[in-house]
């Protein structure tokens, strides 16, 4: 059965390329609008480079949301070719209003999924054919998936950057991701071997690295550079050298005490073995990508996805940089001040201009060290000026008992007037901030509705 839903989407997703390669060979530049975020940067990303491969031209604009005075504008743009990367799957109306054709390659859960889309549109959604987007592919992955018939393979690790950055290969690779990772290794431009998975270890003395190593995280070890280097004087291992340089007994020892921590520590890793040493390791390659978005340097990523590099990677650098000194500051900041806890949900609010950018990942790391409860989903809420920004986390084990966080967000966003919606782990909103109370009380009810139906 999900052979052929997979066959599907397939399909659908070679029709979107029929209708790309037309366009092309008519010599249109094609309008991409992409999310901001690393999943949507790296699709972005992925489009671009297929298309320039083909000599043809793009106009690419990268935006955190499809607003209504966002939407307003590009409806009034004369392009014969419009494509939706990451985001498109909620606005079908009125996306469908545009005057030229349409492509879609969107992962997130549809509005309207039984209704018939506009002739002008070819909509790549795994939702669609009962897949799963949060999981089995990302939105760089359908952007892979469109131009896959053109035969860039050496775009499949560019593809999973994207998943990596959406998080959907922490417990291993499976569904639509599994098709782009056999395409990159059959063809040699992506590689699978088990390894310890700390993060810049390449790059970073080890102490700092295990601080880093955010997914998965490690209890009293991420975030925390003191109890990092305790960590290893312990060992007897010296925390100022990088792993590379570790002798194979002490890489052994290591090993056998990170497993101890955390398991997951050690598995599968997966690099581009033709790209520079600092994009080689692909969540690494995520990472650094992210930092860009989350830093609303998105052209400094997209450059980076499309081998313009020159100036591009040392701004990223710096970027990455402060992005994980806010995260490790956030850590700390969670430790002392916990959430507000309500009967299904609980909370943290935050108007720091430094933790605004990382409150989603924070949660994420929040819920796997168990500084924050994993039994009820976290909400974070960032003000900004009359507006509030939120993301929603939660884990696996409560999706599987009837969470769904795309759902209760764009409910409750849409009952104040603001906007939502999401995967059922990981979701977005925003809303007025007046409102903001009666918001989490709304969400709050909405998730004891979901785990009583359930």
């Amino acid at each position: 059965m999900i052979q052929k839903q997979q066959h599907s989407l397939l399909n659908k997703a070679e029709e979107a390329c029929d209708l790309l390669r037309k366009h092309i060979e008519s010599d249109h530049v094609v309008r991409i609008i992409s999310h901001n975020d690393a999943d949507g940067i790296s699709a972005a990303g992925v489009m671009c480079n297929a298309i320039a491969r083909q000599e043809g031209k793009f106009h690419v604009t990268i935006v955190p949301r499809l607003k209504d005075d966002v939407l307003a504008k590009i409806l009034k743009e004369k392009y014969k070719l419009f494509v939706f990367c990451d985001m498109g799957s909620a606005s079908l109306t009125p996306i469908g209003r545009l005057k030229g054709d349409v492509i879609i390659a969107d992962h997130h859960q549809t509005i309207d999924s039984k209704a018939e889309p506009p002739e002008n549109l070819v909509h790549v959604n795994p939702h669609l054919y009962g897949l799963d987007g949060t999981s089995d592919v990302s939105a760089s992955g359908l952007s892979y998936l469109t131009v896959r018939p053109m035969d860039y393979k050496e775009l499949a690790g560019l593809a999973l950057v994207g998943a990596f950055g959406d998080m959907q290969c922490s417990n291993g690779i499976e569904g639509i991701n599994k098709i782009i990772l056999e395409d990159g290794t059959g063809a040699g431009t992506v590689e699978v071997r088990d390894d310890l998975k700390i993060a810049y270890k390449a790059q970073e003395p080890l102490y700092k690295a295990l601080a880093y190593t955010f997914n998965p995280a490690i209890k009293e070890i991420t975030g925390d550079e003191e109890g990092s280097r305790t960590f290893l004087e312990k060992l007897g291992i010296s925390y100022g050298i990088k792993f590379t340089e570790l002798a194979n007994e002490e890489k052994d020892l290591l090993k056998e005490e990170l497993i101890r921590i955390n398991p997951n520590i050690f598995g599968s890793t997966y690099s581009i073995p033709q790209e520079i040493p600092q994009l080689r390791n692909i969540e690494d390659y995520s990472k650094l990508i992210d930092a860009c978005g989350k830093n609303k340097k998105h052209g400094v990523g997209l450059s980076i996805c499309i081998g313009d590099r020159d100036g591009s990677l040392k701004e990223a650098d710096l970027l990455l940089k402060t992005y994980r000194d806010n995260i490790v500051q956030g850590i700390g900041w969670i430790k002392k001040e916990g959430s507000i806890v309500l009967r299904n949900i609980q909370y943290i609010y935050t108007a720091d201009k430094k933790r605004k950018k990382v409150m989603g990942t924070l949660s994420s790391i929040g819920l796997e060290l168990e500084i924050l409860d994993p039994e009820k989903p976290v909400i974070t809420l960032s003000r900004m000026d009359n507006i509030v920004k939120i993301s929603g986390r939660t884990t696996k084990n409560l999706t599987e008992k009837g969470v769904n966080l795309g759902s209760a967000l764009e409910d409750a966003s849409k009952s104040f007037g603001g906007t939502g919606g999401g995967h059922n782990i990981a979701a977005g909103a925003v809303v007025p901030y007046r409102n903001m109370e009666n918001f989490l009380n709304l969400v709050d009810d909405v998730v004891e509705t979901q785990l009583k139906a359930s």
